[in-house]
């Protein structure tokens, strides 16, 4: 497991069964610890049908009920506080990209609506049939490339075009204030008793990322302003947008 997505799609293969009692995920080292009662043909099936690669590592039967999760109440609450902060940073860095004209603004404001996506679907599906689940994930995964490939549409336009060149000092500010944003949605997971739980760990990882998207268009607004170039705004508008791009095949790969 690297990102999100990839937790998302094994939790929503595995977690709908009975028999599967609870997931536990070390992201590091990319494994997955599943505690089931039987159906371990089935298990397996359903894993490889993510197309991940995924391999066993064995089997070890123990005695006793498998150990509870955490509090879902708890973990709940975490993921509607840090859905909060990113939806309102997607609407806040959107307007501010189109008033200062800057894509990287735009593209980052597009992440954070990307994120937004993924602990939705987190919250929604749970309680609910493998159908639905599949049914949202998809719905999810195509609106983020319409997304993508609306941004490299406006790249495109703006590269060939005579768009004005973007406030770099607006850029940076509102990069910077997104910046904080993660890094408290980073204190916050740090801080949760769930942190070694599947979800919980990977969208901390996910927003790790977004911190450093954010330095990227931070670094592009200081890079406008030496260069009094549009180009290094274009182009972290671009890298954002392929991020999102690969975050949505993973989604739309899931069978």
């Amino acid at each position: 497991m690297d990102c999100s997505s990839e937790e998302s799609m094994v939790r929503m293969k595995l977690e709908p069964f009975r028999f599967v009692k609870k997931l536990e995920f070390d992201l590091d080292k990319r494994e997955v610890t599943v505690w089931h009662e039987g159906h371990e043909k089935d298990i397996r099936q359903n894993l490889k049908s993510l197309q991940f690669g995924l391999e066993t590592k064995g089997s070890v039967e123990v005695s006793g009920p498998a150990p509870l999760p955490d509090d879902a109440a708890h973990q709940r609450k975490l993921l509607w506080t840090v859905l909060a902060i990113n939806f309102s940073f997607f609407v806040f860095e959107m307007a501010a990209g189109w008033l200062a004209q800057s894509m990287g603004l735009i593209a980052d404001s597009l992440d954070m609506l990307a994120d937004s996506l993924v602990y939705a679907l987190s919250l929604m599906v749970v309680g609910h049939s493998v159908a639905r689940k599949l049914r949202i994930a998809r719905i999810s995964g195509y609106f983020q490339m319409l997304l993508a490939f609306l941004g490299f549409a406006e790249v495109i336009r703006r590269f060939f075009g005579t768009a004005e060149h973007p406030d770099y000092r607006v850029m940076m500010g509102v990069a910077a204030l997104a910046l904080i944003a993660n890094a408290v949605s980073l204190w916050l997971f740090s801080r949760s008793r769930s942190i070694q739980e599947a979800h919980i760990k990977a969208s901390q990882i996910f927003t790790s990322n977004d911190v450093i998207i954010n330095a990227g268009v931070i670094a592009a607004g200081a890079l406008v302003w030496f260069t009094r170039s549009g180009i290094p705004d274009l182009v972290i508008g671009a890298i954002v947008f392929l991020v999102i791009i690969r975050g949505a095949l993973r989604i739309l790969k899931l069978k």
